[in-house]
């Protein structure tokens, strides 16, 4: 593990009265300006900038007009779910009566608006599809809804391929043409911008002068949520969503499904992080559509009664039980697989299949072998017909989408489909071509990344004095946020003397450190350690990357370093 320091830019930005530690912090993120660090909604980018966003709003409008069925077609992740929730919630509160929502179970329909699901559709008797979190590469689907004589309203956020599908009304920011400038918005982002031009034009048209417009904030906690659990990257408009949802689930006015996922968690919503939405409430969310079938989660966030919430999110709390057991399986396994391979001669790419795999865990699994062998991996599961479904995760400088759309063209019968974003993406191959499409992702990240690329490192802000080591920093930077994706939470790194170590919880090691001066104490905790490595009472010394963080109990506050790596380091010679 090599520990580098954030680059800071050769001059710092002004941004305003900031204690110098937060100025650095912020400036090596990439904020160039204070205007980045405003959380009002009034600096959303404007809805208007959308491609194709006037057409939609006014075909919607015809549709409120004659009280058409309106069907929601989402996707099967914490993304997807949420953004059926918001668009089912948003499209009532603006007038529409008859709204639906159908998800796909990932088991018997895969991804997407396919023209399978299109048939599941039909028998629904809608007016229009409205598609979230999918539909940009749903050629086929889109063809099928029309030839059906439905209309299609695509609300999108995955890269797009080079042919379109012909829907009455596109929006995607990342599509071609689009002058956007927030290209990570979110599944979620997407559909809660076209509710907020749906009612500014109901505003213009007078529809609100008798009575009060709707308050589409009730939905930004849905909006944070899918957000940060889909680690779309947190930019500056992102950053604005999910912090006003985060105040407003710390105020108490969230979903009481989302209130019931954070009780069964144990969290207080007081005290509520980004990270929390990512590793909290996501991973038990997700649980449904992994295992089961994401309804679940969809009916645990629209219910308005927090008695059948908490029973819905009971139920999500022992999926998400399941997921992690199963998870376990599997990681043996695909350990088990790459002991066999020279270690000095592992492949670039990872590719890994057992045809007892879960395709609903295959994509933790390939984030899991991703980081404990930093280089681009896919986990394939068994999709019956002689069909094999991949979930890829990638590591930065390689485009994981790109890649294999360089894959399709250099070899156009290897991959039946395929699409996604940089750092994940998800394919389906023929089970005989599995070793053929291993070679060629082999050779493509080797085109890609060198050797020097696979080595593991951390990027820090550098290092802190004694006097810094203190609870006022630890909560200033706690309101520094929102945290995530490509606007990581401030991380440290240093040596100190270790007073005391043990294990608790059988695989989290308790630590009490002083700093080399002898000055300060402090406890740190590092979660799942290496258990043939720690506790090791042989060492007096470690280097250590941390965040600082704020241990609550029984109502008191104390420092605590959250220990993210952590290495003997041997004592200098007096």
């Amino acid at each position: 593990m090599r520990i580098d320091t954030r680059p800071l830019p050769p001059q710092l930005p002004d941004l305003g009265d900031l204690p110098p530690l937060l100025t650095r912090l912020y400036a090596a993120r990439g904020v160039k300006s204070k205007d980045e660090l405003s959380h009002s909604l009034s600096q959303l980018a404007p809805w208007h900038l959308l491609k194709g966003i006037d057409n939609a709003v006014e075909l919607l409008l015809q549709a409120r007009q004659t009280q058409q069925r309106l069907l929601v077609v989402g996707d099967f992740d914490a993304d997807g779910a949420t953004a059926s929730v918001v668009a089912i919630l948003g499209l009532r509160a603006l007038g529409f009566n008859q709204v639906d929502y159908l998800v796909p179970n990932r088991f018997e329909y895969g991804y997407g608006l396919s023209p399978a699901i299109v048939e599941v559709a039909k028998s629904r008797q809608p007016d229009w599809l409205i598609t979230v979190d999918n539909g940009i590469s749903s050629l086929e689907g889109v063809a099928t809804a029309k030839a059906a004589s439905l209309s299609v309203l695509i609300t999108d956020h995955h890269l797009a391929a080079a042919e379109l599908p012909m829907a009455d009304a596109l929006v995607n920011p990342n599509q071609p043409g689009c002058p956007f400038p927030s290209k990570a918005l979110a599944g979620v982002g997407v559909i809660f911008y076209v509710l907020l031009a749906l009612r500014a034009k109901l505003r213009e048209i007078g529809e609100f002068n008798d009575k009060p417009a709707a308050n589409l904030a009730e939905l930004l906690d849905l909006v944070a949520l899918g957000t940060v659990a889909d680690v779309v990257p947190l930019d500056a408009n992102n950053r604005i969503l999910v912090q006003q949802g985060l105040l407003r689930i710390r105020a108490g006015f969230c979903r009481p499904g989302l209130a019931a996922l954070l009780e069964i968690a144990g969290k207080d919503a007081k005290g509520i992080r980004a990270s929390d939405l990512g590793f909290i409430l996501g991973p038990r969310l997700n649980a449904a559509g992994r295992l089961d079938d994401m309804s679940l989660g969809i009916e645990c966030l629209l219910s308005e009664d927090p008695f059948q919430a908490k029973e819905m999110a009971a139920e999500l709390d022992g999926l998400n039980r399941d997921r992690r057991s199963i998870e376990q399986g599997m990681q043996r396994e695909a350990l088990a697989q790459l002991k066999e391979l020279d270690s000095e001669n592992l492949p670039f790419g990872l590719c890994l299949f057992d045809k007892d795999w879960h395709q609903g865990v295959i994509g933790i699994l390939a984030a899991r072998l991703k980081e404990r062998y930093h280089r681009p991996c896919i986990a394939f599961a068994d999709a019956g017909d002689g069909q094999l479904k991949g979930s890829a995760r990638s590591i930065a400088g390689f485009h994981i989408r790109d890649a294999l759309e360089a894959i399709a063209t250099a070899h156009p019968m290897l991959i039946e489909k395929f699409g996604g974003h940089a750092m994940a993406a998800g394919l389906s191959l023929k089970q005989q071509n599995f070793a053929a499409f291993s070679r060629a992702f082999d050779q493509e990240v080797r085109r890609v990344l060198k050797a020097d690329d696979l080595t593991a490192h951390l990027c820090t802000d550098g290092t802190l004095s004694a006097e810094e080591l203190v609870l006022p920093l630890a909560q200033q930077l706690n309101a520094a946020g929102p945290f995530g994706q490509q606007f990581p939470e401030p991380l440290f790194h240093g040596v100190f003397k270790v007073k005391n170590q043990r294990l608790v919880g059988e695989r989290h090691l308790k630590l009490q450190l002083c700093t080399l001066c002898g000055r300060v104490e402090l406890d740190a905790i590092a979660f799942s350690i290496d258990r043939s490595q720690w506790p090791n009472q042989q060492v007096t010394q470690v280097q250590i990357a941390y965040h600082l963080d704020i241990n609550h109990y029984r109502g008191h506050q104390t420092l605590q370093l959250l220990v993210v790596h952590i290495a003997p380091h041997l004592p200098s010679s007096p």
